[in-house]
């Protein structure tokens, strides 16, 4: 992948001081209130549910030290509590006080008044633009964030994955799907240097995955392709397509080869939009319509 040029570096600089100052970022005394975005934020992460220590670390994307210096201020302003959580006492655990959801409360309300003022000034065609363009500059932040690793099938993380993905093929295939009957390789030979599994992260938790059967040097079988719903669009799919064919090409696979059920119609148009054709059929899946394959 080619690296981002000098011009965008620079447009992406200034868009940054521009919405920093604008959202109101530099001021210690975010929104009027007595303390600095850091700890709002936490606060609105927290919300009504509570959250515990590490996933709300994830979310934020925020180093240990610091998040728990946000937090002890947080507490020590009567604004959250600290204590084991209800279901597993061994996992520390964050609640708002009632003067932290009363302090939510008023932040909303003023976050809101903030949001309005961005907009009033526009017309309705500008306003339009304007929250588009911020759907898109989200959802392009977001992908930035997605995080790849090559885990093992017994990772929790590959564990959650594929899991995902039986039960959306269950639910999408004609006559469902019953692993017992499909030619999908068992979990040791997804692990070097017979294979691997590939998943895709956002903010800690599994959104995508991919697996790579090798072959001695014969061509690599692709496998277990999933993408959660609310991370389609985002390029995902792709971008795990491309590490894997990056793998199987390191491994010496001189091709990639893949079966596929017509139920799948976007991972389709995502194989041949990627340089995948159509071959007759090179094994005898139950559940496979086409078969493709890509020379490396």
């Amino acid at each position: 992948m080619a690296a981002p040029s000098a011009e965008q570096v620079a447009q992406i600089r200034q868009s940054n001081r521009t919405v920093t100052q604008r959202v109101g970022v530099l001021n210690d005394h975010y929104l009027g209130r007595d303390r600095p975005l850091g700890e709002s934020r936490v606060l609105w992460e927290v919300g009504g549910e509570g959250r515990d220590i590490r996933s709300l670390r994830e979310a934020l994307d925020l180093d240990s030290g610091y998040l728990s210096r946000l937090v002890a201020s947080l507490e020590r302003a009567g604004l959250v509590a600290v204590g084991p959580k209800p279901t597993d006492r061994r996992v520390r655990f964050v609640r708002l006080t009632e003067k932290g959801a009363r302090e939510v409360g008023l932040l909303d309300r003023r976050s809101d008044a903030l949001a309005a003022s961005f907009l009033a000034p526009l017309n309705d065609r500008q306003r339009g633009r304007l929250t588009a363009a911020m759907v898109d500059v989200e959802r392009l932040l977001t992908a930035g964030l997605v995080e790849t690793a090559v885990v093992a099938p017994s990772h929790p993380l590959a564990r959650y994955a594929l899991a995902q993905y039986f039960a959306e093929i269950d639910r999408r295939f004609d006559i469902g799907f019953d692993p017992a009957k499909s030619t999908l390789p068992t979990a040791d030979v997804l692990i070097p240097p017979r294979g691997l599994m590939l998943v895709a992260t956002l903010r800690g938790e599994a959104v995508g995955c991919g697996a790579l059967k090798l072959n001695d040097r014969g061509p690599a079988d692709l496998k277990r392709m999933w993408v959660a719903p609310q991370t389609r669009g985002l390029g995902v799919g792709r971008r795990l397509l491309s590490e894997l064919e990056d793998h199987a090409r390191a491994a010496g696979a001189g091709a990639v080869r893949l079966e596929t059920n017509k139920a799948l119609v976007e991972a389709i148009a995502l194989y041949r939009s990627s340089g995948y054709v159509e071959v007759p059929s090179f094994n005898d899946e139950l559940y496979g319509d086409h078969w493709f394959e890509k020379p490396l």
